[in-house]
């Protein structure tokens, strides 16, 4: 609560304020699962910021570890925008498309490539793979767009993460 009390405080200094709904304070570090599992209290609650859902773990050999996962609204928001701006390019050729999702998927692992995250690159990665699968399928109906091509396609042109 002081904490909370001076941020309210040094914010007013410069005639900001913290948004009542979107502000709480929460048990959140190193030694929150030992302090709630005392209490008898589940896992600590997780936050959404900047992007990322931050979570308390811990490593193998029992130490703290701040788990950071791309929150999912963005990760869905960004695959859609992903989907309809495929839908629009569909019949270009596959190197301008390949191109163009290449410098999308390097974008999006450029801010979101951080430790313990790497599963989620991994999913956006497979998604936007599967996407243009769909849109390449949708050009004709004769097309014959299958996994192995697909594959060879995303090799070329989306990176790893």
């Amino acid at each position: 609560m002081r904490f909370q009390e001076a941020l309210h405080g040094r914010l007013r200094s410069f005639d900001l304020e913290l948004h009542s709904e979107k502000t709480r304070l929460i048990e959140f570090g190193r030694f929150a699962v030992q302090r709630r599992a005392e209490r008898g209290l589940g896992k600590p609650v997780t936050s959404n910021f900047l992007g990322f859902t931050h979570i308390c773990a811990g490593t193998r050999e029992g130490k703290f570890l701040l788990m950071r996962r791309t929150m999912r609204e963005r990760m869905r928001a960004r695959l859609r925008e992903v989907n309809a701006s495929l839908r629009r390019r569909q019949h270009q050729p596959i190197p301008t498309q390949g191109g163009w999702l290449g410098a999308v998927v390097r974008g999006y692992f450029a801010y979101h490539a951080v430790p313990t995250n790497v599963q989620a690159l991994q999913a956006f990665r497979t998604q936007v793979e599967r996407h243009c699968q769909q849109s390449l399928r949708r050009r004709g109906q004769r097309d014959r767009t299958n996994w192995t091509r697909m594959r060879r396609l995303s090799r070329r042109w989306l990176p790893e993460p």
